[in-house]
This record gives C-alpha cells, structure tokens and sequence, in this order.
C-alpha cells in the first residue's frame, strides 16, 4: 500500500470552491423544502419512531426486521433526543455530542506529537474503534453553519479556537447484515454503527479533556467526515461517494474529534481505489434511484445539496433520498455490490484486493463478476443463520475478527 500526497485524483478541490452550509444538506432539507418533503419522507422518519407501529409483509420489512433496525438506532438515538425538547439540540446529527464531564485544568502534554498520537489510537481501539486516523483541522470542511431542527432556519456553527487536529474515527458494518440491502434489516448495520460511533466518541473524547486539551466529538454534524476522512489516510473515494478502505471496504460508519491537542498527522494513502473505480461501475449499474454517475469525475453541484467546487464523483442526493423515502428505510444497494465490500479476514480476499491496485484490476473485477460478488443474501436465510456460503458459514465474532485483521 503506498502513501501518496495529499491530492486525490478523483476528489479534487478547485479555485471554485464553496463552503458547505447543513441546512442544504439533504437529510436537513427533507424538514423545510417542499421539494423533498413529503408524504413519503414523513413515512420514513416515522418508521424509526417509538413505538413501531409500520411494517410489511415483504421478506426485510417485517415488525421483526423493523424491531431490530430500531433497536440498533437505541443508543444514538438517546443521545439524538436528550435535548430535542428543551434546547432545540441534535446532538450527533445537527450538534456535537455534549454528555461530557469538564476536564483537568493541568495539561498533560505527550512527549512528542507522535507519541501522543500513538497514545489516542491505542485509546481508540481499546474503547472500539475499528479504524483511526489524524489530520490536520481544516476549515474548508467545517459546515458554514449548522441546521436548526426546531425552526428549520441556520444557527452558528462555533467549534471552538485553538482547534488544530481531527480524530476520525471508523466503525464498520456488519458484513452480512448489509449483504440483505435493500431491507429494514440492512438498516440495522447503519444503526448499530451510528451506536457505536457515539460511545466510542465520547470516551475518547472525555480521556482528552482529562489531559487537559479540548475535544469535540461529531458524528454527522458540524463538518463533513469524508473528505477528513481521506485526510486521515483511512482510504480512498470511491465512485459511489464513500471512503473505501483496506480493511472494511465501504462498509464504515464514520465520526471525529476535533482538539487541540498536539498531535502528529496521518497522510492520505492509495492502494488503487482511483484506477479500479474508473474501470467499474456497478454501483451506479444497481443504484434503483439512477443516483450515482457513470462517467467521469466532474465539478459541477448536482443540486443544492452538492459540493461545490470539488471535481469528484458525486451522488445526487435528492434521488437517493426520496428512494430510501420510498422503501422506508436506508438502502446500501451500492455498499453491497462494491467489489471492495469483502470480509477481509480470508486470505483470498486480501489477494483480491492486493491484485485489485494493479495492472490485473480489469481481471479482478471479471473474476468477481463471475463469481456473483455484490449478490444479495434475503433477510429470512439471515434470520435462519444462512450465508451465501451455507449454513455454519457465518464469520467469527467481531472481536475475534479484529484480532485477526490486526
């Protein structure tokens, strides 16, 4: 895997660049814009909402489907909810997350920045992380201003100064829950993640501030995860507008820290996502919603809720949304077909990726072709402890997985 520079090809800031506002973002829009919101998106919002009264018959959109994926949102939603009524605050999806104690007046600095990265990534996956990665703060990325829920307006969007370093944090998604998409039950992946994602923030957050230092901890809110995300070095953009990394794939979830405390940056890696996603395009072959491009790399904001100003491939934000509005839950169909998207604890696989950075891409997307890569598994046979390898076939415990990716 080779370190590359801190340009990506197919995510390229230009001198037209704009800084992105929350209250254009699509899942904001959906509660002030006529244009998106509608019978269907309210649908959609009310199906994660207690108690569960929405469900179908079809095989993924049963109760029992439905009951699990709301379970997994549990966690994240309690922090979500917990100052709705009172403040008008989101935390983890409009606000930082806030459940914090204050921390030591002292500072406790490291003995280099390096060392002090190394301790906050030891941190990181002693809490459960599955992924880490530093980079430097950088303002392009921070939302111009935040969304407000209870007004549908804008209100400030204030990190704090002095910010200097950006924690990214990754959570992956289990492999087999996402193989169901589209399903409630898929929606179950997103969830658990999201759960995850806030109780590991917050407590590296909170060893932070017990150094001394700040720290903010943000999920979907405050700033955009992705492009800190390829700063960091966890991996590289793909097609259908997500980080593809090494270990997971696209199959991770995604939150940060913002700090002050001195610490020692990653650099953004390559191991051939740029080349092989010029040659492949299933995402955007499987994409229900025609939501993810075909061709080239362009500039140009689909609509509002597009970046402006960075040469990438980008989603149209307002398809994708009304189709999970449509189906009542998030969809995940181009996480599922990404050829990335493998269980990277089989030898084979590693292979696969390995060949994938070269000149044999062309070959590698073929053989996974061939060999059904991106088939869906139906959410009964889940249920019933079947994989598309059989029964008995299922991977191991997340935590031994770990251990052995590691």
């Amino acid at each position: 895997m080779n370190v590359g520079d801190s340009s990506e090809r197919n995510h390229e800031v230009l001198d037209g660049f704009e800084r992105f506002s929350q209250v254009d973002d699509v899942f904001s829009r959906s509660f002030w814009d006529d244009t998106i919101r509608n019978e269907k998106s309210d649908r959609f919002y009310a199906t994660y909402r207690r108690p569960l009264d929405r469900w179908r018959k079809a095989n993924g959109f049963t109760q029992r489907d439905y009951a699990l994926r709301n379970a997994s949102w549990h966690v994240s939603d309690v922090f979500t909810e917990m100052y709705e009524e009172s403040d008008g605050r989101r935390d983890g999806f409009i606000d930082p997350l806030s459940m914090l104690r204050d921390g030591a007046d002292e500072r406790l600095p490291p003995e280099s920045p390096e060392a002090g990265a190394a301790d906050v990534k030891m941190v990181a996956r002693t809490f459960g992380a599955d992924l880490v990665g530093i980079c430097a703060h950088d303002e392009r990325w921070v939302y111009t201003e935040r969304f407000d829920h209870r007004t549908g307006d804008s209100k400030p969007n204030d990190l704090g100064d002095g910010l200097t370093s950006v924690i990214v944090i990754g959570q992956s998604m289990d492999h087999d829950l996402i193989r169901t998409a589209p399903s409630a039950l898929a929606g179950t992946a997103t969830g658990l993640g999201y759960s995850q994602d806030a109780a590991v923030l917050l407590a590296i957050a909170q060893y932070i501030r017990n150094l001394g230092y700040q720290a903010v901890p943000s999920m979907n809110d405050s700033a955009l995860a992705i492009p800190l995300a390829l700063a960091a070095g966890l991996g590289e953009y793909g097609r259908h507008g997500m980080v593809i990394t090494p270990e997971f794939g696209p199959r991770l979830r995604f939150g940060k820290i913002f700090t002050d405390m001195p610490l020692a940056h990653d650099r953004p890696i390559r191991f051939g996502v740029n080349e092989f996603c010029e040659q492949c395009d299933r995402c955007a072959q499987a994409c229900p919603a025609r939501a993810i491009p075909h061709g080239e790399p362009v500039a140009v904001a689909l609509n509002r809720s597009g970046l402006k100003g960075v040469r990438k491939w980008s989603v149209d934000g307002e398809a994708c949304f009304g189709y999970w509005s449509k189906i009542n839950t998030d969809c995940a169909i181009c996480v599922r077909v990404c050829p990335y998207n493998r269980d990277y604890s089989k030898p084979w696989n590693r292979w696969w990726r390995r060949l994938a950075g070269t000149g044999l891409r062309g070959l590698m997307l073929r053989l996974d072709d061939r060999l059904g890569g991106g088939r869906r598994l139906k959410p009964n046979d889940w249920w019933s402890g079947v994989t598309l390898g059989g029964k008995g076939n299922r991977p191991a415990p997340r935590a031994v997985r770990l251990q052995r990716w590691r």
